[in-house]
């Protein structure tokens, strides 16, 4: 059964909205090695950890009005339900109201820097609210006593306030439940809500990426996840390889817990190369994380979760000599771009570039150099290093919520069902079953358009030495 939903704490309606600050994105990423002319085992390269789910759809919900100045609009305001991939069900609230909900689309687990939370002052309100209401607290009849609902709230009454209030504080808008007893719901949950902090992620890998020379632990690495235990799962072609999972006293590591450090123990005569682990855990996802979707699908917020599958991965690159690079990306919201730090544990420097710029890490030397994009547009690029070193990085940067909706926009919370015209009732519709409207394919159009024409393809080159003054 889900475990009941808790609310982010927020603070003030009428902040606005800024983009989110810097996090480890949920980035589709491949590494290749040559040197040897071997290629990373698993074809892993590292990601943010935690869980990964599909969205089902709207499921229990009702009505709620947004006054705008273009008038009124009506839409459906609830709960969805996502499958996590491996096992596991999750229960959200939207905190994106003018984006679509593309249906069957990914998400995955992400700090709230790494959307538009990040820069929220009322975040923390917002889970509060998801703690102190449905379906977290789901004795309705006590729910409706204490927020003062007279005549008692249903599933749907509840769904739909809680939803109200969430949106009052995530995007800054004018909006009231159209069930009299869901809008007086909302009402006690905006008045009552109370700061609190963000939960912890359900599972991490700190840093997820190390590198350095055949002969010695490359790490630590460091686990941290709400699970008992979780298991550590070597690089698939550890057999020929002979790459180990350790940990600081060399012995091998098959499953870690919650601050353990592991190591990648490489044989001392490997040739230049890289390889990936992975750490996967059962455990149920904090109420309040925050899930982005790997396309321009509407950002969500736990509100309950079953006993899920959570994963990390982490890679490793190592050499004899010359540079070696560690790369990993993180999204830089409040930059309007993606970080990528670069970690060079060789004897050389290592030279890229990117945007027409080139930068060097000197030997021994981390360094973080932003990537401008814009809101909502696909990037997708590589980066090259010594041996043969191939990373490629794509993605969309998805950082704000939209302060109002633009003229003639629908503004929905999923592409199904329609918004309930004025005056009229809002149907049990199963969205599973209704297939997307005419927003879909447009949304899609408008994506593809962006990839084809404004998705960046960057090229990262070679060694050599440092240039003066870069």
């Amino acid at each position: 059964m889900l475990a009941s939903l808790s609310a982010l704490s927020v603070t003030g309606r009428g902040a606005a909205r800024l983009a989110a600050a810097t996090a480890v994105s949920a980035l589709a990423a491949t590494a290749v090695v040559g040197g040897a002319g071997r290629a990373a085992a698993d074809g892993t390269a590292p990601r943010q950890g935690g869980a990964t789910a599909t969205m089902n759809g709207l499921k229990t919900y009702g009505a709620a009005v947004i006054h705008g100045a273009d008038g009124d609009q009506q839409l459906s305001a609830g709960l969805f339900e996502m499958s996590v991939e491996g096992g596991g069900m999750l229960q959200t609230y939207c905190v994106d109201v003018h984006n679509p909900t593309q249906a069957d689309a990914k998400y995955r687990e992400t700090p709230w820097r790494g959307t538009s939370l990040g820069v929220n002052g009322d975040a923390g309100r917002i889970r509060w609210i998801l703690q102190n209401s449905y379906p977290q607290v789901n004795d309705l009849a006590a729910l409706a006593d204490k927020a003062g609902v007279r005549g008692g709230l249903t599933e749907q009454d509840a769904a739909a306030g809680t939803q109200v209030a969430i949106w009052r504080y995530s995007d800054d808008v004018d909006v009231e439940a159209a069930d009299p007893q869901a809008e007086r719901l909302a009402d006690y949950l905006e008045k009552n809500a109370r700061h609190q902090r963000e939960p912890e992620a359900s599972l991490t890998l700190d840093p997820p990426a190390v590198s350095g020379r055949p002969g010695e632990p490359l790490g630590p690495i460091t686990v941290h996840t709400n699970a008992g235990s979780a298991t550590v799962t070597p690089p698939a072609d550890a057999a020929t390889s002979g790459v180990r999972i350790v940990d600081k006293n060399g012995k091998p590591v098959t499953s870690a817990a919650d601050g353990d450090r592991i190591y990648f123990d490489v044989p001392e005569d490997a040739p230049a190369g890289t390889a990936a682990l992975t750490v996967q855990a059962s455990t149920s996802v904090p109420v309040g994380r925050a899930f982005a979707s790997e396309s321009r699908s509407q950002t969500q917020i736990l509100a309950g979760s079953s006993e899920s599958t959570v994963s990390a991965t982490a890679s490793a690159t190592w050499a004899e000599e010359g540079a070696i690079p560690a790369l990993s990306v993180a999204k830089n919201c409040a930059e309007g771009g993606v970080d990528i730090t670069a970690v060079n544990k060789g004897d050389e420097p290592f030279t890229f570039e990117l945007m027409g710029t080139e930068h060097t890490i000197a030997a021994g030397e981390t360094r973080t150099v932003t990537v401008p994009l814009q809101e909502d547009r696909s990037y997708d690029f590589t980066i090259h290093g010594p041996g043969g070193f191939e990373q490629r990085f794509t993605g969309v940067l998805d950082c704000r919520t939209k302060g109002v909706a633009t003229a003639g926009e629908a503004t929905r919370t999923l592409s199904e069902p329609s918004p309930v015209p004025q005056g009229g009732a809002v149907s049990d519709t199963n969205l599973a079953e209704t297939g997307s409207s005419g927003v879909t394919p447009l949304i899609g159009g408008i994506a593809l358009t962006l990839l084809v024409l404004g998705g960046v393809t960057l090229l990262v080159v070679r060694r050599k030495n440092p240039t003066p003054g870069d």
